[in-house]
């Protein structure tokens, strides 16, 4: 066991052989996995420049005119722009209500004691176990009685509900907020909510930012749910317009590839803005110095 464990001698640090053979094996499999991801990406940024003609004969390789035509025809032959506006809608709905519904759950969990907390803790994790398959009837049968199907509403109310994971990793970090931070404001006469927004919430600030982010990309991809709940043209997510495209794909190939590229553009330019607030978000509870 010694062996396998990192030791640390003269200020460097020194791994085994056998903890270096797997750390080469793992970074091999990220960097194929990488080249893979990357490959993709780039066959598809370079696809939706082609013409239908250029896309049948040459799939893998550049352009040999770059056309925006792709482009044109998805945004403006089609609802398209409508259906970017649904799925901002719901993402930014959704998102910010789960991060404010779980915040104040996992605070108030995090610091009350009260009868059944280690149940809601269980219960929590339980909602992160179970798929979104098995919950999919029970809610698609809430949501008809409440005469909410084809509605953003009723997704929207979907989507807050899923504090499960954003939940738990607020409430670890809560942990280690100093508790001396809130007896001080009480003393003042601060009562539990203004705490909270005005000493607690600033303090959370990366978590909050790695959290948001992170259910507003799930959000944002989400194919199930809307396929499921939401049936009408007017209620339409991008997810669902490039299934529409892809169940056609020999006759709107490069349609297809436009329109991925369309509803992965707010995916990367938030990754590139807060890439390194949500790696500090993610890791500002895991350690206690």
């Amino acid at each position: 066991m010694k062996s396998h464990i990192k030791v640390q001698q003269s200020g460097m640090e020194i791994l085994s052989p056998f903890a270096k053979t797997v750390r080469t094996i793992l970074s091999i499999i990220l960097i194929i996995y990488t080249t893979l991801i990357l490959f993709v990406v780039a066959m598809t940024l370079l696809d939706s420049f082609k013409t239908k003609t250029d896309l049948v004969t040459n799939f893998t390789g550049f352009p040999k005119v770059f056309s925006l035509d792709s482009y044109k025809a998805v945004l403006f032959d089609d609802d398209f722009l409508s259906y970017f506006r649904n799925s901002l809608i719901l993402t930014l709905v959704g998102t910010g209500g789960c991060i404010f519904l779980s915040s104040l759950t996992a605070y108030g969990i995090a610091r009350y004691d009260f009868k059944g907390k280690a149940f809601l803790t269980s219960y929590l994790f339980l909602g992160m176990m179970i798929p979104v398959q098995v919950s999919i009837l029970p809610v698609f049968l809430i949501l008809k009685n409440l005469h909410l199907l084809n509605n953003l509403l009723g997704l929207i109310l979907v989507y807050i509900s899923s504090i499960s994971m954003s939940c738990l990793v607020f409430q670890k970090f809560f942990h280690t907020v100093p508790r001396a931070l809130e007896e001080s404001a009480r003393l003042d006469g601060a009562g539990d909510f203004k705490i909270f927004f005005r000493i607690v919430m600033p303090v959370s600030k990366p978590v909050l930012l790695s959290m948001a982010l992170i259910t507003g990309v799930i959000q944002w991809n989400d194919f199930y749910m809307p396929m499921v709940l939401l049936g009408s043209r007017a209620t339409k997510t991008l997810t669902l317009a490039i299934y529409q495209y892809v169940g056609q794909f020999a006759k709107y190939m490069s349609e297809s590839m436009a329109a991925v590229v369309i509803t992965l553009i707010p995916v990367i330019i938030l990754y590139f803005l807060f890439s390194n607030q949500m790696v500090a978000g993610l890791t500002s509870g895991a350690i206690k110095e």
